[in-house]
């Protein structure tokens, strides 16, 4: 399918790996011009060039984490007008609550909510001036399903989703849409991380408690960093700007919900 967005300019951040790896190779595939993001300058550069060797497309690296200002600032600098925004940030480490310190509660919705809001309001009026916009945030699927030790992801992703419900429907008319993605268990470092905390709390070992977990998603298996990218150029299409405000669960069936 022609997605419509060849020649697009898009920023993807977090893109170094992972899910927003995923986002930014999908969307080089159809044909944007990136700026892609990591905190590893030397991994950024690596996936910044397979992408430029496999899909001929313009791409710019800024190396740093994305919630430092001055980051932000270069990201937008070397792409003043882009067409397509993807939020993307790593989440807080598996904590008990108990153990959050006011510090570590005030530094992960600045992370997860505060920096992709801020990003937002940087490039949603020259979306909709120029008559189109594709806004995607990639959240968690623990924003509807808990998951003991993620709490402060969960607030902070839930609190963008709520956030942005109303400011979605005041540029939908413009050809401007924001939505977001809820991924469940993806083969990324971040469930790595997650599994070996699992396993260690169990007394199993790694292999154990990952064979375990996929076991138990209705699909048999973890998704992949490609499979998800494809459903983030789908949102960032032409052809996706009648949804808007919606929050795509992505997790294999995982979720057990009729609606």
């Amino acid at each position: 399918m022609d997605l419509g967005i060849k020649g697009k300019n898009a920023i993807v951040c977090a893109s170094s790996r992972g899910l927003g790896r995923g986002c930014a190779m999908a969307l080089a595939e159809a044909g944007c011009n990136l700026v892609v993001n990591g905190r590893d300058a030397a991994i950024l550069a690596a996936t910044a060039q397979e992408i430029r060797a496999t899909y001929g497309v313009d791409v710019i690296e800024i190396a740093g984490d994305v919630s430092d200002v001055s980051v932000r600032q270069a990201m937008l600098a070397a792409c003043p007008n882009p067409d397509i925004l993807v939020n993307n940030n790593g989440g807080p480490p598996l904590r008990d609550f108990r153990e959050l310190t006011h510090e570590a509660m005030v530094a992960g919705v600045t992370n997860n909510m505060i920096t992709p809001i801020e990003l937002i309001q940087a490039v949603i009026d020259g979306m909709a001036e120029r008559g189109f916009g594709r806004i995607v945030n990639i959240t968690s699927l623990s924003v509807y399903q808990p998951i003991p030790g993620l709490d402060l992801s969960s607030g902070a992703r839930a609190g963008l989703t709520a956030f942005l419900a109303g400011v979605a429907r005041t540029v939908a008319s413009r050809n401007v849409t924001i939505n977001h993605i809820l991924p469940g268990k993806f083969d990324t470092d971040r469930i790595r991380s997650t599994i070996e905390f699992a396993a260690k709390k169990a007394g199993s070992t790694v292999e154990e408690q990952a064979a375990r977990q996929a076991a138990a998603i209705p699909a048999g298996r973890f998704g992949t960093p490609e499979e998800f990218g494809q459903a983030c150029a789908f949102l960032c299409s032409t052809h996706a700007g009648y949804m808007t405000g919606q929050s795509l669960i992505l997790d294999g069936g995982n979720y057990p919900s009729a609606f």
